[in-house]
């Protein structure tokens, strides 16, 4: 990888755009303009006659080109600004090559062949090991580079597998799924949905050592799973309105799945104030600190100490630099209004898709495949969102970035996985509720993001009105005796 400029410092240079899974920043670079996760991106406006408002010359329309292909290869193929360290960098193509190579060749030779099912898990996971070697030098950075972009890219390369094993399944019957189950974890043989269990019963008794039963684990790994939504949308609005809308979700589909039966107690307080409140709460907060901070990066070679050395390859797994995510201003545009819309009901179809898996498949909720997807999935998010962002507010990129493609297709291949294989579960639902469901989180979505809109304009409104009253005292100041006016005595002084 070629060394980029080796400016350091703020938030806002044109280094790694939220080089985490949580953080990014536009930063001052020349297809994005100023911040623009401060902001919306400012992009100069389409005459009829095709030019971009800086005249019609063929240089103008080229340079916008120029613009629109960067700023995609930016979000999609973020460079690493800054290094320091050139060897963690540079390709080392032939030496993966060989070092592969020699590791397969090893275990094929030296291991047990005995037993069917080891040699097949060792098959299985030498087409990954392979399949991962060539996502770290084919795939794409994606918007992040901290800690690695090779980190980014194994995780792209996952996420492929995981695709490309939910295409597979979705030409199996049920049977044959179940049975590649039971090949991977015997012990599901064993579990079954007990959909004869009563929940949400007793509603009346709101003893404390039943409130205390429901703050267990999973109460608190609620609480952290929105406070990460916090940090990836860094929108109040948008957050509420998929927290209030998931309860109705809840609510929808409780004759399909059981385990949405709740008291209101559990669902109004426990879940939506507690749990989701406290946690969009946090995450903002973190955001708000991360914002705050001043991102000054030193190279550990011009560190003397060991004790900082260590400390600045600690800071490596930190965000580069962070800005504040706007969704929607004041100006926005029916589109982007539509878009973010979208965005809550596809958040709302991902988790869905999370309880359907797990019942129709018969899983309990801490298995380890239930738990992985649900990790793999939140961190899979977080470059999807960002490059669904940039697509949503910049107008010069015109493309979806290609890890947001791929978790697109991620969230319909599961739905269409469910709807196959559960079948006689949705037939004991009705059309009506499908449509009713649909319509309520249509309004809902509408009149939250409508009211953060008014917001922020009303918050603009006072903000343009305070220079004018400054302005308006001003002449009232300098009109007095004893201000305003220069005294012969001073006026010899500054001769």
């Amino acid at each position: 990888m070629k060394k980029r400029s080796n400016s350091r410092g703020t938030p806002t240079s044109s280094g790694d755009v939220g080089s985490s899974f949580a953080g990014d920043a536009d930063g001052d670079h020349p297809a994005f303009g100023k911040s623009g996760a401060a902001s919306a991106p400012a992009t100069p406006t389409k005459r009829r006659d095709g030019s971009d408002g800086s005249g019609s010359s063929a240089g103008a329309r080229r340079k916008r080109k120029e613009e629109i292909a960067q700023t995609f290869v930016i979000v999609n193929e973020r460079p690493v600004d800054d290094i320091s360290l050139d060897f963690f960098y540079k390709p080392h193509t032939i030496t993966l090559l060989a070092v592969s190579v020699l590791a397969v060749m090893y275990f094929a030779f030296v291991r047990n062949e005995a037993n069917v099912d080891e040699n097949l898990w060792a098959g299985l996971l030498c087409i990954v090991f392979f399949f991962l070697i060539i996502s770290v030098i084919a795939f794409p950075n994606g918007p992040f580079t901290r800690p690695h972009p090779a980190v980014w890219r194994i995780l792209f390369g996952c996420s492929v597998l995981y695709l490309l094993t939910l295409q597979f399944l979705m030409f199996q019957n049920y049977p044959t799924i179940r049975s590649i189950f039971y090949w991977i974890d015997p012990k599901l043989k064993n579990f079954h949905i007990d959909m004869e269990k009563e929940y949400g019963v007793n509603c009346s008794d709101i003893s404390w050592d039943r409130v205390k039963g429901h703050l267990d684990v999973f109460a608190w790994g609620h609480f952290l799973g929105w406070a990460f939504k916090a940090i990836l949308i860094r929108h109040m609005g948008i957050l509420w309105a998929i927290s209030v809308m998931w309860e109705i979700t809840e609510i929808t589909f409780a004759h399909l799945l059981p385990n949405f039966i709740e008291c209101w107690w559990d669902a109004l307080i426990l879940d939506v104030i507690v749990c989701n409140g406290l946690g969009i709460w946090m995450g903002l907060k973190i955001c708000q600190i991360l914002e705050m901070r001043e991102y000054k990066w030193a190279s550990i070679k011009d560190i003397s100490t060991t004790t900082g050395k260590i400390k600045r390859a600690m800071l490596q797994f930190t965000p580069e630099s962070w800005s504040a995510i706007r969704w929607l201003d004041p100006k926005s545009t029916a589109m982007r209004f539509a878009a973010v819309i979208q965005l809550v009901i596809f958040w709302q179809v991902t988790e869905l898709n999370t309880f359907f898996l797990k019942h129709i498949f018969e899983m309990p909720p801490d298995h380890f495949i239930v738990i992985g997807r649900l990790i793999f999935i939140g961190l899979f998010v977080a470059p999807s969102v960002r490059q669904y962002y940039v697509y949503v507010t910049d107008t010069r990129c015109k493309r979806v970035g290609t890890q947001c493609w791929v978790y697109g297709a991620i969230m319909v291949s599961e739905a269409i996985l469910c709807i196959k294989n559960g079948k006689e579960l949705f037939e004991r639902t009705q059309a009506i509720n499908i449509v009713l469901w649909l319509t309520i989180q249509v309004i809902i979505s509408v009149a939250f993001v409508y009211v953060a809109v008014y917001w922020q304009q009303r918050q603009l409104k006072k903000v343009s009105s305070t220079p004018t009253k400054s302005k308006e005292r001003s002449p009232a100041k300098s009109s007095s005796p004893s201000k305003g006016k220069l005294t012969p005595q001073k006026e010899k002084k500054i001769k």
